[in-house]
């Protein structure tokens, strides 16, 4: 089976090479978006036939082998292999023959609008897809990212995130039905204004954080910086957060991991090579903002029984510039357990219930996943949570490695614990 992708932009009446207009008139079967259709149904030869592309996406593969054989020509937004229906192809049907004939894509083309250079831009997906990269692009501190929406992911909601997380360097550039020379819009705001615009769709958005020469044209009020003048940067973040930025619960410092303590707790989680992590008992979700800053790649997910907590993890992932955590607030061992496993799980605090946390995460950790506590030596302490410790690896048949011993300051001494299943 053979198919013919063809990129097409928004406007009403493309522009195709010769060859292409060869291929559509002698087309037989074509496809495409219902958008798609409409622009370019005038070209088609008469008889022909179309099939929708709409979900559910199996109804249509089962059409193009019915027709097992033939060639399908298919017309798909800009360039097919970018985020593009191209892709699907080859996933749901990777024996068949495939010729493309791209366009521009819409990041492209409001780069091009902009008159500004992209072979430097991160590019991130949110068309039908979560935050999780655009997060793991902010922590990062890309200086240019580009951005596909959708009827969510709209770009005043993506104004609204980089402010809660203050990330509030960037200008944002939307660009609106681009192709489309009727309807084409493209504007550049300070986040503030964007949060709260309206915005056709289709549309698409590019972050930057050093001004940027545009035409006067396209400037907003209050808008870019004049070309010309010192350029924004990110700041800077520090290797390890200072304790005293975090808010506390009841204003206990005593509730905090410190930060030493923390970093050192973090290397024994090996967390560069790690997918998912899960902080059991995260109380103030320090651990977990550290985690999240210094290893963007992670998915972190919070446990903490307590509810009161909840809005003091809130505030200081929001304080700190950590989007993406996912909290989870109730008793660890009556809560549904996320569908994102762990292969690195810390435990902060268990109540005395160790064991049978553990148990628990033994049903969902892989081989090879680790689990790290630590454990206080404290006069007042009743439980002795090495003891726990010991006692549930051996009853667990887990592989305890070397532990680590420190004190900080005035502080009682700690034991880093690390086990492997």
């Amino acid at each position: 089976m053979r198919f013919v992708v063809i990129g097409i932009s928004d406007k009403a009446n493309p522009w195709f090479p010769p060859e292409v207009l060869n291929i559509i008139s002698h087309g037989r079967v074509f496809s495409g978006g219902r958008r798609h259709h409409d622009i370019v149904a005038p070209l088609l030869p008469h008889g022909a036939a179309w099939i929708d592309i709409t979900v559910p996406l199996d109804a249509v593969f089962e059409q193009y082998r019915r027709g097992a054989g033939r060639e399908i020509i298919v017309f798909a937004s800009g360039d097919p292999l970018f985020f593009g229906f191209a892709n699907t192809i080859r996933r749901e049907m990777p024996e068949a023959e495939m010729v493309l004939y791209p366009s521009f894509n819409s990041l492209q083309l409001l780069a091009h609008r902009l008159l500004m250079p992209y072979h430097d831009m991160r590019i991130v997906s949110l068309t039908g897809r979560p935050w999780p990269e655009l997060d793991r692009a902010l922590i990062e501190r890309a200086p240019k990212i580009g951005i596909l929406t959708d009827r969510e992911h709209t770009p005043s909601a993506i104004a609204r995130r980089l402010i809660d997380y203050g990330y509030t360097s960037y200008t944002m550039h939307v660009g609106e039905h681009l192709g489309n020379p009727a309807a084409e819009r493209v504007t550049t705001q300070p986040l503030g204004a964007a949060a709260t615009s309206q915005f056709h769709t289709p549309n698409c958005v590019i972050l930057t954080v050093s001004p940027v020469l545009l035409p006067l044209s396209r400037l907003c009020s209050g808008g870019a910086a004049a070309p010309g003048s010192p350029a924004a940067t990110l700041p800077l973040r520090p290797f390890g957060i200072a304790d005293s930025s975090f808010a506390l619960l009841d204003g206990r410092e005593k509730m905090i991991t410190k930060m030493p303590i923390r970093l050192l707790t973090l290397q024994a989680l090996d967390l560069p090579r790690r997918t998912v992590l899960w902080d059991i008992g995260a109380c103030t979700g320090s651990v977990s903002i550290e985690a999240r800053l210094l290893f963007p790649h992670l998915h972190v997910v919070a446990f903490e029984i307590r509810p009161e907590c909840e809005a003091i993890i809130t505030a200081n992932c929001r304080r700190h510039g950590a989007p993406g955590i996912d909290v989870h607030i109730g008793d660890f061992l009556s809560l549904p357990l996320p569908a994102a496993h762990p292969d690195a799980v810390f435990i902060g605090g268990h109540g005395g219930r160790l064991k049978e946390i553990m148990a628990r995460v033994l049903t969902v950790l892989p081989s090879g996943g680790v689990i790290v506590m630590n454990s206080v030596k404290a006069p007042r302490v009743t439980t002795d949570s090495r003891q726990l410790w010991d006692d549930a690896c051996r009853e667990l048949g887990l592989h305890q490695e070397p532990p680590l011993h420190i004190q900080l300051n005035e502080h009682h001494p700690i034991t880093i614990l690390k086990c492997k299943k």
